[in-house]
């Protein structure tokens, strides 16, 4: 485990602990870069970055569209066949948030200006990110200034701005100009050049374009409205932003305004007397397209701003407030953790869970990025996370958005096949990162040959299928994803015969990236073992309970009862690497036969490893950037006994780095089951606080949007013990010490059920749909009604080998039967008497 983090890592007197709200008391202009990601409004479309209305002090200027990007040629020193040829990044579309200030020509600057009182807070029930200051003018006038700041959930391209100006002593001239600005090529004079952010090649980070992004195709401003059109350089995708202003001013007043190619604004001034107030409502629309132009994006935005335009903005906010109430009666899980830190505890699980609704809720046709909408990291693509890690959340809780996650996926597929082909392959290879559908990931090794996407694609289809019951879905898209994604895994492993024939898949990555192009890694094995029989599963059903429709597709898909059967003979020789010597699985064939690298005398300043080492050096040594079999032991559990995945995660878990933000959620899950509670809640602390205490260093470029979801994993996977393995729901509690209940909702087959787990007992309730939902509690099968709880008594709360919980896994350390920890060496050997990396003096 990289370090530890105490149960509470956040500053609470700048953040005090509220279990509904993120509040701010103090600004502070040192980290500006997380403050803005962590008060970020979003809806899974758009996103605005926490910037202050008046548009300084800032770290990065912000507003995405998800979605929206620009392409570039990658440059390879050294180009190969086949290697990814266009990069792609996300776009900072013009920017609808400032209303600048000023009071006797005096603007206001927070960080600069003489602050008499401050609260900017996020209110986690409506997802409204609320200001109110109390500001003292040079010459002594005192002004309150409160606004807030909406993305709305109902209106999928509305945002909402209010902003009120308040004379609390003296008469003052104010001036308020509300602006739509194009940052992107001019970048005022308050943004930080993004050389001057990035001090270490970080590739994290989105790169800096060079030219001009957005073109300018359209300008207008008048007293209500004004507007901007552009249109990317070469991606050819366009956007168009528009604002409509409303006003309550009673003083004397004028209004100007002003466009051109990158600016339009509405200023107003005021002869503003003391007691009076200014209010400004701003409706916000953003409309984005790969090919329309920006005219009739214009219309588009109008039909928005039109329609919001009749209703009150108490309306539109109580109408946030109620889509907020429909998503925490699905979603929500309640802690009560029994110490002082219950309040920052449950703040920080629901934090996370309305990280997941800001990132998903309304993607709609598209995917989910590592970060959201909240930031540019990873160059807004999306991953694997949102299989692995988000769908789960979403399938479980809100169903109708896994959907539209795996719909998204399955739009895909074309270009997944275009990639196979490229990569002389049958089937279809999803990219490992990418927006527009094509493989963005120039460095190979890290990238293309992870292919267990394909495995991940088809690991969450087949989670929503059992959950759901959408035959229609399976029909329509899920199939041909089962059918081409099981045709790449038997085209690419290949027999081999060693006394019995079994099937390798060789020259691939694996979810560690400190060990790329390996064969055999146990993760893609077991993975695309799954895949095959998932397929040939899902083919069989569709033949015998549909055959009109199983003759179209697999006339469509050209597919055979002999290609099923292939799959099924792959399935069960898959090769599983296996040690007898240690009793665990090897991550790979050759992973065992590589150096140990220490972490235990590995400063923290050279970490993550990654930007401190060549990858050749990594790659020598058994170290991980994140769980790899662990992980593998946590999605396909119901393929490893008890004691295996004991044996795998002590002998894992202290060569793991953590450097992946992945990686904490599925050690904590994993450690709870088997056995290890205090090393589970410690990695669910480092998971939980990712991003409120900015754990790793990078929450400036976005929040972390898996880890978020894999949180939610270590409460109902971990502390609930939920599996859904073999088509059902599967029950096994363990509670971390001292906790005293968790509550957490479960949807099966359109029911939603609340889980109830105590010390003692666990209880369930159909909160929601018809039921019954019959699920296996401890082993024991049990039948949740309408109308009546279910309580059963818990034996203990231990894994069923002996028993003991011993303390966190260490080389060299004892387990509780008494045996000695190694890793990757068959006798214990101490470490002063090995060979050790030389490390660098940190930088």
């Amino acid at each position: 485990m990289a370090g530890t983090v105490g149960p509470d890592p956040v500053d609470r007197t700048r953040f005090p602990a509220d279990p509904w709200r993120l509040v701010e008391r103090t600004p502070d202009l040192d980290e500006l870069g997380v403050s803005e990601t962590l008060f970020a409004v979003a809806n899974g479309y758009i996103g605005m970055r926490g910037n202050p209305e008046e548009g300084r002090e800032v770290h990065e200027h912000g507003t995405y569209v998800n979605g929206f990007h620009e392409t570039w040629p990658i440059r390879h020193a050294e180009g190969a066949y086949g290697f990814a040829r266009t990069g792609q990044t996300i776009v900072n579309v013009p920017d609808a948030k400032l209303m600048k200030v000023y009071v006797d020509d005096e603007p206001l600057v927070v960080g600069q200006a003489d602050l008499e009182d401050y609260e900017r807070s996020l209110d986690l029930r409506d997802g409204i990110l609320r200001r109110s200051l109390l500001w003292r003018t040079p010459s002594g006038k005192r002004v309150r200034v409160e606004s807030t700041r909406m993305v709305s959930m109902t209106e999928r391209h509305l945002a909402l701005l209010t902003l009120e100006v308040t004379m609390v002593s003296g008469d003052a001239p104010v001036v308020v100009s509300s602006q739509l600005l194009n940052r992107q090529d001019g970048e005022d004079e308050y943004h930080e050049p993004a050389a001057s952010r990035v001090a270490l090649a970080d590739p994290r980070k989105a790169g800096a374009f060079e030219g001009r992004v957005l073109l300018p195709r359209l300008h207008t401003a008048d007293e209500d409205r004004l507007v901007l059109g552009h249109q990317c350089a070469n991606s050819g995708m366009t956007v168009t932003v528009a604002a409509d202003h409303r006003v309550e001013i009673a003083d004397p007043h004028e209004v100007v305004v002003r466009a051109d190619d990158d600016l339009a604004k509405t200023v107003y001034r005021v002869e503003a007397r003391e007691g009076h107030t200014i209010r400004i409502e701003k409706r916000v629309a953003i409309h984005t397209s790969r090919s329309l132009p920006v005219r009739e994006l214009l219309d588009r935005c109008e039909r928005t701003l039109d329609r919001a335009g009749r209703h009150p903005v108490a309306a539109l906010h109580a109408g946030q407030r109620a889509w907020f109430d429909r998503f925490w009666a699905r979603s929500d899980v309640e802690t009560e953790t029994g110490d002082e830190h219950a309040d920052a505890v449950q703040q920080a699980v629901r934090f996370n869970l309305f990280t997941l609704a800001q990132a998903s809720s309304r993607a709609d046709r598209d995917g989910v990025p590592a970060k959201g909408v909240t930031g540019s990291g990873y160059e807004g693509h999306y991953f694997w996370d949102s299989e692995v890690y988000v769908a789960p959340f979403l399938t479980y809780t809100q169903p109708q958005l896994a959907r539209n996650l795996l719909l998204f996926r399955s739009r895909m597929l074309p270009a997944a096949r275009d990639r196979a082909r490229e990569m002389s392959q049958r089937g279809a290879l999803f990219p490992w990162r990418t927006i527009n559908g094509e493989e963005a990931s120039a460095y190979y090794a890290a990238g293309t040959a992870q292919v267990h996407i394909d495995a991940d694609v088809a690991h969450a289809l087949v989670k929503y299928l059992a959950a759901t019951g959408d035959t229609g879905f399976l029909l329509r898209d899920g199939l041909a994803m089962l059918v081409e994604t099981a045709r790449f895994y038997a085209d690419l492993g290949f027999w081999r015969s060693n006394g019995s024939p079994s099937f390798h898949i060789h020259g691939v990555t694996g979810p560690d990236e400190y060990t790329t192009v390996v064969n055999n890694n146990l993760f893609t094995n077991v993975m695309a073992r799954f895949t095959l029989e998932q397929a040939a599963l899902a083919a069989e059903r569709v033949r015998d309970e549909h055959p009109d429709e199983w003759a179209r597709l697999a006339r469509t898909l050209e597919v055979t009862d002999d290609e099923v059967t292939e799959w099924r003979a792959c399935a069960a020789g898959m090769h599983i690497p296996f040690d007898e010597g240690l009793g665990i699985h090897p991550q790979d064939d050759f992973f065992l036969d590589r150096e140990v690298w220490d972490l235990s005398r590995t400063p923290m300043e050279v970490r993550p490893l990654l930007l401190h080492y060549h990858p050749l050096v990594i790659y020598r040594f058994q170290v991980l950037k994140q769980a790899d079999v662990v992980l593998a032991l946590y999605l396909q559990g119901h393929r490893f006994s008890a004691a295996e995945k004991r044996a795998d995660f002590e002998y894992y878990d202290p060569i793991t780095t953590g450097d992946s933000t992945l990686s904490a959620v599925v050690q904590s899950v994993v450690a709870a089951e088997v056995g290890y509670r205090d090393v589970a809640y410690e990695y669910f602390c480092r998971a939980l606080y990712v991003d409120l205490a900015n754990l790793h260093g990078n929450t400036v470029d976005g929040l972390h949007v898996a880890s978020a979801g894999g949180v939610w994993a270590a409460l109902v996977g971990g502390f609930g013990g939920m599996r859904d393995h073999d088509g059902g729901l599967h029950l096994d509690p363990r509670l971390p010490t001292g906790w005293t209940s968790l509550t957490f909702r479960l949807t099966w087959r359109g029911t939603r059920i609340r889980v109830s787990v105590r010390p003692t007992e666990i209880e369930l309730v159909v909160e929601e749909g018809d039921g019954p939902v019959t699920l296996d509690v401890r082993g024991a099968t049990v039948v949740v009604a309408p109308g009546a709880a279910v309580v059963r008594p818990l034996d203990g709360q231990g894994p069923r080998l002996d028993g003991t919980l011993g303390p966190k896994p260490h080389i060299g350390g004892t387990r509780a039967d008494g045996s000695t920890i190694t890793a990757g060496v068959p006798d214990p050997i101490p470490f002063d008497e090995m060979e050790l990396l030389e490390l660098p003096e940190p930088r």
